[in-house]
């Protein structure tokens, strides 16, 4: 499956996610950026009052750039559009399956029209982000060449491909993301640690020898590392690896199933459960944004 094979309203979803997502981090990013200034422009007020001026400035845009998050909270946006997206991929997959509630009937129009329903009764649930959806619309179909083509396919073939075109990938997804947020745990722990032991040897020299140098930036390092422990809370590298190994394995019992379904009705159910799986952990994931 490529995104393409998606319906439309996943595309508009996803691309608002990701949108809502950057815009986020990046706001966040001018925040801790304002304040490391501020902080490396108070090094100067002895030599340089009207920097005072300045430093008023950029802590009073910091104050309302503060506000600003506060109040709009674009971060809702953010995992509001990603929860429509991964719902609408979950469906997908039942529809494409003909699991419940898409199951198999002698009329297919009938099932593309729950299917439809179905869509606009998420978008309906969802509708805190319909003016982030709308400012992305795509013209491609809610019901796509391949998803008919995959469903028309005999149960063998979709219980193989959704082993590896569902399962497989999922669960490789969830092994790689557990790597790469293990691997940006350590490397901001190890950052931390670097700006917080300068700080200590500036304390250090700076004791020792108190008619040394004007300008002494331990300040402007401890906010430093405030920010990257500030980034490594919003990231939550650590939770995230946790809970991406959990899934991980839950998909991996999951897989050793698939081959003991035999039936349509077996299959359908199988399709359910996994994707519950699937669901509970976004669901889970978005929870734990929100906290």
């Amino acid at each position: 499956m490529t995104p393409e094979d998606y319906p439309a309203l996943f595309h508009s979803a996803d691309e608002s996610s990701v949108a809502a997502q950057s815009s986020y981090l990046w706001l966040i990013r001018l925040q801790y950026g304002l304040l490391i200034t501020a902080a490396t422009v108070a090094l100067w007020f002895d030599n340089a009052p009207a920097l005072l001026l300045v430093y008023a400035f950029i802590v009073g845009a910091s104050t309302a750039l503060l506000i600003y998050m506060s109040v709009k909270k674009p971060e809702k946006d953010w995992y509001g559009c990603r929860a429509l997206a991964e719902s609408i991929k979950t469906s997908t997959w039942r529809y494409m399956m003909r699991s419940e509630p898409f199951e198999d009937v002698p009329q297919v129009s009938s099932v593309k029209q729950k299917f439809a329903a179905f869509l606009k009764g998420i978008l309906d649930a969802n509708s805190h982000v319909r003016d982030s959806i709308s400012r992305r619309p795509k013209m491609g179909d809610q019901i796509t060449p391949k998803m008919n083509e995959i469903r028309a396919l005999p149960l063998e073939e979709r219980r193989e491909f959704y082993r590896t075109k569902r399962i497989l990938e999922q669960r490789n997804w969830y092994v790689r993301k557990v790597k790469t947020n293990r691997r940006h745990f350590l490397g901001w722990i190890a950052f931390c640690i670097l700006i917080q032991g300068s700080a200590i040897v500036l304390a250090l020299i700076r004791s020792r020898y108190t008619e040394g140098w004007s300008i002494w930036p331990a300040e402007p390092l401890l906010v430093v590392a405030s920010a990257a422990i500030g980034w490594i809370q919003i990231k939550k590298f650590n939770e995230l690896a946790s809970a991406y190994s959990l899934t991980a394995h839950e998909i991996g019992i999951i897989q050793t199933r698939i081959s003991d379904v035999t039936s349509e009705s077996e299959f359908s159910e199988f399709v359910n459960e996994s994707e519950r799986a699937f669901s509970r952990e976004h669901t889970q994931w978005v929870a734990r944004q929100n906290d």
